[in-house]
């Protein structure tokens, strides 16, 4: 049986991540110096100097904390009376008040002329050109822009990302990345595919994009989205946007599922196509050569018999190989129920040539 030194310690380190890794951070904060912080729609700029000032100082407080729990839980240990622990806990606590010492000396810091020693605040006063005379006057501006209802936010609390008419910000945990738009061009540096799970109902496709300022003060930093909502950044911004990674972007459910058809298609069973036959242009796009051909799998994994709902099982085609697997694709995804994209890959459709009932397991690659 473990120790409770032991189960505290466990404890406390699954508490440590989920306060400080977590958007409960944020909810803690909001619920406990809400009349301190003030709020964010009515002073953006203002909130996010408090929030990430008391945010520096309960993190830093996390081993105070747990200097302080390990005395309830262990009392054999007599942590509470310093002069009789060990030299290690002595020095643990001596690091642990020394660090929560720093950090309200550097709060204090921060908070003397009204914040202006914020590295916020600091940011800020990059832009601190005619017509705005100093640091208030930006967090003005952006304060104004975003209580307007157009604006774009999206993102974890963590890593939100914010564009306004005039602005580009990311807020993080302890700091706001601020760009002017006028000043900024983005760059579109990485994307990555997250295939179906148990908790997606649908394919994603993350962007990174390195927003980058010809103003030398302004330091580059990235900012991560949703493909999906790639067109609705690309309608707010007025800033070019470069793809330097010639990312594929899919901006729809209909491209994110194309990826995810080619490949279970790739894992099919693959068709041989007889030596005296001659493959023809695809008849959907008239671009490349048709690649696949529809042959009755599916019910050698199972899939034969009624499917769910009363839809009938699969139909052998006959027909000779005719679309390319990008057209077979959007022919599959176009016949689909578009509100329930969760149930596209276990659906049937009818063959485009012949109807013959097909479902994702009958599509074969030709060899």
């Amino acid at each position: 049986m473990e120790s409770p030194e032991v189960t505290f310690t466990l404890a406390y380190v699954v508490f440590c991540f989920c306060f400080v890794f977590t958007p409960n951070d944020v909810a803690v904060l909001q619920s406990l110096f809400s009349g301190w912080l003030g709020s964010e729609d009515v002073g953006f700029i203002q909130h996010h100097v408090r929030r990430t000032s008391v945010t520096l100082l309960l993190h830093c407080a996390l081993p105070l904390g747990y200097y302080l729990g390990m005395c309830i839980a262990a009392p054999e240990k007599n942590l509470g009376y310093v002069h009789q622990v060990s030299a290690g806990w002595r020095a643990f606590l001596l690091l642990s008040l020394g660090l929560q010492a720093a950090c309200w000396l550097l709060v204090i810091h921060w908070s003397r002329l009204r914040w202006s020693n914020h590295p916020i605040s600091r940011a800020l006063q990059a832009h601190a050109l005619p017509p705005r005379s100093g640091w208030g006057a930006v967090a003005t501006s952006i304060n104004t822009e975003f209580r307007r209802i157009d604006k774009f936010a999206t993102g974890p609390p963590g890593a939100r990302v914010v564009i306004t008419d005039t602005w580009v910000l990311k807020v993080t945990t302890y700091y706001v990345h601020v760009a002017l738009q006028s000043d900024s061009h983005l760059t579109v540096t990485e994307s990555r595919q997250h295939q179906l799970s148990p908790d997606t109902a649908t394919p994603t496709q993350m962007l990174t994009l390195r927003v980058a300022s010809i103003n030398p003060a302004v330091k580059p930093f990235d900012i991560r989205l949703n493909s999906t909502e790639y067109s609705e950044l690309r309608e707010k911004l007025h800033a070019p946007i470069r793809n330097a990674a010639n990312v594929v972007i899919h901006q729809t459910i209909s491209d994110l599922f194309l990826e995810t058809f080619k490949a279970q298609v790739e894992l099919n069973l693959p068709y041989r196509l007889p030596s005296e036959q001659e493959l023809e242009p695809c008849i959907g796009c008239m671009q490349v050569p048709a690649s696949t051909k529809l042959i009755r799998f599916c019910h050698v994994e199972g899939g034969g018999g009624e499917a769910g709902g009363g839809e009938p099982e699969c139909q052998q085609c006959f027909c000779r190989p005719m679309w390319c697997v990008s057209c077979m694709g959007r022919w599959f995804a176009s016949r689909q129920d578009q509100q329930r994209p969760d149930t596209w890959l276990a659906s049937r459709v009818p063959c485009p040539t012949c109807r013959a009932k097909f479902c994702i397991l009958d599509v074969c690659l030709v060899r």
